[in-house]
């Protein structure tokens, strides 16, 4: 997404999709003269369906508009609509008994963003806490490493995580870092409650004061010489960790 004139661009055609799909509010589409394909098809129709304006333009056009591969299709909708801290935790405690959140303290690179909205999404998860300065921006690359997740998953921008962490345990989350800074394996922690996992920065890792508010450190078994994953690995591997407990919790 990029932000011209106070205008918000969304581009690509699987994110404008996806952005369909979900009921984000776009104002209008700029499409390629000549597209042609099942997929285009797919989102014409959906664009008719939704009374959505729509004009073709010449590619240069396009070009012009924003910077990135746009591959044809570029939407002009608001910004991203977070959510507040409160009504992200209601919302997830009224659709499910045991939500799973994600809080990022340091992850700053948009790809990782959305490479973990996309598994949490998968993973069932409500949505994912960042914090308002110092946190990768949710922008068009963002949102195309989420395959159309951070459209589809609550995203909540708090001034402050360790009032957010305050926040969830007195809402009855349990807090788990996921850190190398313990003894304690993931595949001993109980992630089948109401869940917030923390992940840090690659570099940094976890910051010692949200490390403090954990009600559990939890460690991924590393067997081989390199000493730590990427973060959006990590997560992938914490979440279905949880996913796989609560599946066998239910049987």
């Amino acid at each position: 997404m990029e932000e011209n004139a106070k205008i918000q661009y969304l581009y690509g055609i699987h994110p404008v999709l996806e952005a369909l799909k979900s009921g984000k509010r776009i104002d209008r589409i700029l499409l390629k003269q000549g597209l042609e394909s099942p997929l285009f098809k797919e989102l014409m129709d959906l664009i008719q369906q939704n009374g959505i304006a729509y004009q073709f333009v010449p590619a240069e056009k396009l070009n012009h508009t924003v910077k990135g591969a746009h591959q044809g299709v570029i939407a002009c909708i608001p910004s991203i609509d977070y959510v507040t801290l409160e009504e992200l935790v209601d919302k997830s405690l009224a659709v499910s008994r045991n939500p799973l959140l994600i809080m990022l303290d340091g992850v700053s690179d948009v790809r990782n963003l959305g490479a973990i909205a996309r598994t949490l999404e998968c993973a069932g998860g409500s949505g994912i806490i960042v914090p308002a300065k110092g946190g990768a921006a949710i922008n068009a690359d963002a949102i195309k490493s989420s395959a159309g997740a951070l459209m589809r998953i609550d995203i909540c921008k708090v001034p402050n995580l360790k009032y957010a962490a305050y926040y969830l345990r007195q809402s009855g989350f349990c807090l788990i870092a996921a850190t190398e800074k313990t003894d304690v394996r993931i595949y001993d922690t109980d992630m089948t409650g109401p869940v917030a996992i923390v992940m840090g920065s690659e570099g940094k890792g976890i910051s010692q004061s949200m490390l403090n508010l954990a009600d559990v450190k939890a460690s991924i078994p590393m067997k081989g010489n390199i000493s730590s994953l990427n973060v959006s690995a990590a997560a992938s591997v914490v979440l279905f960790e949880a996913v796989r407990q609560r599946l066998t919790k239910e049987e």
